[in-house]
C-alpha cells in the first residue's frame, strides 16, 4: 500500500529525509515520532510511548501536552520534520481544522478513537462533598444566567456561593479550577455539562431552534469574574490546588481522578458517581470519546509511526484488560474496538471536507 500521496508525498520525503526546498539548505532528519495535543490523552499516549520505546527497535516518541486545539493547529501546520506526526485530542477534529490541514498540504489524516473518558468535577478528600446537578454547574459557572426573579431574561451571574445556586448545597464560595479555551476538556465540558444544565430551562432550550449562535453564547460562555480560574493545560496543577484548598472544585479527565484517589474525590453529578463502570455504561452524564490523529504523509518517512499505532491499538494496550484501562481509560465496546482496529490497520483516511 502506498502511504504517501504523490504530490505531498514527494515533498514529505524530501523534507523528512533532511533536504529542504532550497538547493543550499539542509535539515537534519527526525528519527523519533513527535506527538502533541490533549492533556487528557497525554498520560495514555506517554505510557504507550514508553512501552513502545522499551519493546521495539524505534526510539521513544516525544509526547507534549499542548491542549487539543493547540495540538491540532500544530499538526495541521504542514508536512515535514518541523511539524508533528500525531495529534492527541479529547474531542473529534472539527471540519474547519481538517480544512486548515488540507490548505497546508496535510490532505490525508487517519482518525483513531482510543476509548472514553469522563470529565469530572473533583474536590479534596477533606471536603464535605457537593452533590451537583447539571443545572447547578451551569448556574455556578455561566457568564449570564436566567434572572432569579423568574422572568425569561438573562442577567450577569450574581451567584457567589453554591448555596446561592441551590439552597440544598453548602454556603461555600464558588471557586472552580478548570482548563483554558484551547483544551478539548473545556470544549467537552461546556458542550456536555454547561449546555446540559442550560437546556433544563425550556425557554433557553427553545432558542437553539431559532438562533444556534445565540444559544451557544448563552450556554457555553463561562463567567470571567474570578469564580472560574483557568489553570492551564496542566491537570496535575489542578490536583495540587485541590489538595491545598478544600473549598475549591476542579475540572479534569477521569484518568487524573483515578491516579489521585488518595487526595481527591469525584463530585456526584445528577445522582451519578464518576466511576469506570458508570462512564462505560453511559450513566455518567459528562463523558466523551478520546482520539488521536495520524499524518499519513509521514508514515514510512518518520520511522516507527505505523508500528506505534499498532502498539496503541493492540488488545494489550487498548483492550478491555489492557494496560491503558489500568490507567483510567474506559475501553471501546468490543464491536467498536474491532471496527477501529480494522480501519486503522488499513490506514483509512478521513473523508475530505466538502
Amino acid at each position: 500500500m502506498k502511504h504517501i500521496s504523490p504530490l505531498t508525498g514527494l515533498l514529505a520525503v524530501a523534507v523528512l529525509a533532511g533536504v529542504t526546498a532550497g538547493p543550499a539548505s539542509a535539515q537534519a532528519a527526525r528519527d523519533y515520532i513527535s506527538i502533541v495535543g490533549s492533556s487528557t490523552v497525554y498520560p495514555f499516549s506517554t505510557v504507550v510511548a514508553e512501552q513502545f520505546g522499551k519493546t521495539s527497535r524505534f526510539k521513544t516518541p516525544k509526547v507534549e501536552s499542548t491542549g487539543s486545539g493547540g495540538g491540532i493547529k500544530l499538526f495541521c501546520g504542514g508536512v515535514g520534520v518541523q511539524h508533528p506526526d500525531i495529534a492527541n485530542s479529547s474531542r473529534a477534529i472539527k471540519a474547519t481544522e481538517l480544512a486548515m490541514c488540507a490548505a497546508n498540504g496535510v490532505k490525508e489524516v487517519v482518525e483513531v478513537k482510543i476509548g472514553y473518558d469522563g470529565i469530572v468535577l473533583a474536590e479534596s478528600k477533606a471536603a464535605a462533598g457537593l452533590p451537583l446537578t447539571l443545572r447547578d454547574v451551569y448556574l455556578a459557572l455561566a457568564k449570564q444566567v436566567p434572572n432569579p426573579n423568574g422572568t425569561e431574561t438573562l442577567v450577569p451571574n450574581p451567584y457567589k456561593t453554591w448555596k446561592d445556586v441551590n439552597p440544598k448545597l453548602a454556603a461555600q464560595s464558588i471557586e472552580v479550577l478548570g482548563p483554558p479555551p484551547t483544551s478539548g476538556t473545556r470544549d467537552a465540558f461546556v458542550e456536555l455539562a454547561m449546555e446540559g444544565g442550560c437546556k433544563t430551562f425550556s425557554w433557553i432550550k427553545a432558542i437553539k431552534d431559532t438562533d444556534e449562535n445565540r444559544f451557544k453564547q448563552v450556554c457555553h460562555t463561562i463567567r470571567e469574574d474570578g469564580r472560574f480560574v483557568e489553570a492551564g493545560e496542566n491537570d496535575n496543577l489542578i490536583v495540587q490546588k485541590l489538595k491545598a484548598n478544600k473549598n475549591a472544585v476542579g475540572i479534569f479527565g477521569f484518568s487524573f481522578l483515578e491516579q489521585n484517589m488518595d487526595s481527591v474525590k469525584g463530585s456526584v453529578v445528577d445522582g451519578v458517581v464518576p466511576t469506570f463502570e458508570n462512564i462505560a455504561s453511559g450513566k455518567y452524564p459528562v463523558s466523551r470519546p478520546l482520539y488521536f490523529y495520524v499524518k499519513k504523509a509521514h508514515i514510512g518517512a518518520i520511522p516507527g509511526i505505523k508500528e506505534f499505532v499498532a502498539e496503541f491499538t493492540s488488545q494489550k494496550a487498548m483492550g478491555e484488560e489492557g494496560y491503558l484501562a489500568d490507567r483510567g481509560l474506559v475501553p471501546l465496546p468490543p464491536a467498536e474496538y474491532q471496527a477501529t482496529v480494522k480501519r486503522v490497520a488499513n490506514l483509512e483516511s478521513m473523508p475530505p471536507v466538502k
